[in-house]
């Protein structure tokens, strides 16, 4: 069975930093891109930055230049550095692994942590 645990989350003042981890544990062979998405109370949930097995990365154009994803295969863990939040950045935050267990392949969703920029 796999597990994701996410941390990093909270609250922080316009224009700080957070740093967002989502680790997976359990039955792993591999695992192939890795990504966050957010969901914004009363909006749909959007794709924010992914990052290929490969090291090939994308975001999405509100966060580019401000958010970074990275990945450690050794640990089973995905990253995203948020700098220079703003206000429209609050939401709650989700990991999402592609993961290949035993049994074949799928995607895993961390619980979610919520992110609040707030003066």
């Amino acid at each position: 069975q796999v597990q994701l645990v996410e941390s990093g989350g909270g609250l922080v003042q316009p224009g700080g930093s957070l740093r967002l981890s989502c680790e997976a544990s359990g039955s792993i062979r591999s695992i192939n891109g890795m990504g966050w998405y957010r969901q914004a109370p009363g909006k749909q949930r959007e794709l924010v930055a992914v990052i290929s097995s490969g090291g090939s990365k994308d975001y999405l154009d509100a966060v580019k230049g401000r958010f970074a994803i990275s990945r450690d295969d050794a640990k089973k863990a995905v990253y995203l550095q948020m700098n220079s939040l703003k206000a429209e950045d609050t939401a709650v935050y989700y990991c999402v692994l592609e993961i290949v267990d035993g049994l074949g392949y799928g995607d895993y969703w961390g619980q979610g942590t919520q992110v609040t920029v707030s003066s």
